[in-house]
C-alpha cells in the first residue's frame, strides 16, 4: 500500500463533522415557538384548500367564504405571535444550534407560502383575472419572502433595523389586500408592490421594547376583529375594512418617512457643507 493509499481513510475522516453533534437535535422552547409557527401556517393552507375543494366537489365552483378566509388569517397572526416571540425567548432562555434555521423555515411556510397560496385561492377562481397573472403575483409574494429570509441571514444593517419590509408584516399587507379588494389586475399591484418592499433597501424599524408591546397589541386586535367578522357580527365588515386599511397604510408611510428622512439629512449636509 503506498503513502496516498494509506492516507486516505484518514482524509475521509478529518471531513467527518466534529464537537457535539447531538446537542443539535434538542429542541429549545424557542424551537417549539417556531415549529408552532410552522403548523399554524400549514393549517392555514389546508383550512383554505379545503374550502376550495369542498365547494368545488359540492357546488361546481368556487366563491371565498369569510369564515374560512378569517380562519387562516387568524392562524397566520397566531404564527406572527410565535414568531415574534421565539427570540424573545431564545435571548431569555436557552438557544439551540438550529434555532436561526428553523426560524427561517417555518417563516416560509407562514409568511411565504401561506399568503400566496391565499392570492391563488382569491384570485384563481375568477375571470376577471388571468390565471397566469395571479400565479406570477402569488410567486412574487413567496420568492420574495425567501430572498428577504436568506438576506436576513447574511446581511447586518449598522443600524440594527431590518433592510427591507419584514416578512411577516408583508404576509399581513398581503392579507389585507386580500380581504379588502376583490380580484382584478389594479388590485394584484399592490402585491407586486409588497414583494419590492421585502426586497427593497429601505430600513424598518426593529420590534424592542414598547414597539414590540404595542406589534402584540395590534395582532391581538387584530385577531379580535377577525373573530367579529368571521362570525358575522354586526359591524364586522367594518371593522376588517378599517384594520386592513391600517395595516395597509402603516407598511405605506414607513418607505415615505424613510425617504422623507433622508431628504432631510441630505439638505442639512449640504447646509452645513455650504456654510464650512
Amino acid at each position: 500500500m503506498t503513502t496516498a493509499d494509506a492516507s486516505w481513510p484518514l482524509d475521509e475522516t478529518d471531513d467527518e463533522p466534529r464537537g457535539p453533534v447531538g446537542k443539535a437535535f434538542r429542541l429549545s422552547a424557542a424551537d417549539s415557538l417556531s415549529l408552532g409557527n410552522a403548523l399554524c401556517g400549514f393549517l392555514a393552507v389546508c383550512v383554505l384548500a379545503w374550502s376550495a375543494i369542498n365547494q368545488l366537489q359540492t357546488n361546481g365552483k368556487f366563491a371565498a367564504v369569510p369564515q374560512f378566509f378569517g380562519t387562516a388569517v387568524v392562524l397566520l397572526l397566531i404564527g406572527a405571535t410565535c414568531d415574534l416571540f421565539d427570540g424573545l425567548v431564545a435571548r431569555k432562555f436557552r438557544a439551540s444550534a438550529m434555532g436561526a434555521e428553523l426560524d427561517n423555515l417555518a417563516d416560509v411556510i407562514s409568511f411565504g407560502f401561506a399568503p400566496a397560496f391565499m392570492v391563488v385561492i382569491w384570485g384563481g377562481f375568477t375571470q376577471r383575472v388571468p390565471f397566469p397573472l395571479v400565479m406570477v403575483a402569488a410567486a412574487s409574494v413567496l420568492l420574495a419572502g425567501v430572498i428577504r429570509l436568506a438576506r436576513f441571514a447574511c446581511v447586518k444593517t449598522t443600524s440594527g433595523d431590518f433592510m427591507g419590509l419584514p416578512i411577516p408584516m408583508g404576509a399581513m399587507t398581503v392579507v389585507s389586500i386580500v380581504l379588502l379588494f376583490p380580484p382584478s389586475i389594479v388590485t394584484l399591484l399592490p402585491i407586486f408592490g409588497v414583494a419590492y418592499l421585502m426586497v427593497s433597501r429601505i430600513e424598518y424599524p426593529k420590534p424592542k421594547g414598547n414597539l414590540a408591546a404595542a406589534v402584540l397589541a395590534w395582532m391581538m386586535i387584530n385577531v379580535a376583529c377577525l373573530t367579529i367578522w368571521a362570525a358575522g357580527l354586526t359591524g364586522g365588515d367594518t371593522l376588517i375594512k378599517v384594520g386592513a386599511l391600517m395595516q395597509v397604510t402603516i407598511v405605506a408611510a414607513i418607505p415615505l418617512r424613510v425617504l422623507m428622512f433622508k431628504r432631510e439629512k441630505r439638505k442639512e449636509r449640504k447646509e452645513s457643507e455650504s456654510v464650512s
